[in-house]
């Protein structure tokens, strides 16, 4: 399953390192963020729980721009 979400994030450099740290969430088997479109796509595995999985994606995004915010 794939979703997209409306995220904040306030340098290229930043969105890069967010992806790679979604990419690291169990559940998440693709993750991508364009910085120029405010946008974050994610590919969950099956059977994971979409909800619980971006919980997690947001609190290891968090860790790298406290002030980012995604929506979902």
């Amino acid at each position: 399953m794939k979703k997209s979400y409306a995220i904040e994030v306030d340098c290229a450099n930043c969105a890069n390192e967010m992806e790679r740290a979604a990419r690291n969430i169990p559940g998440v088997a693709e993750a991508s963020v364009n910085f120029m479109m405010q946008k974050m796509s994610v590919v969950f595995t099956e059977g994971s729980d979409p909800q619980k999985v971006m919980q997690e994606v947001a609190k290891a995004c968090k860790k790298i721009e406290p002030d980012c915010c995604i929506e979902f």
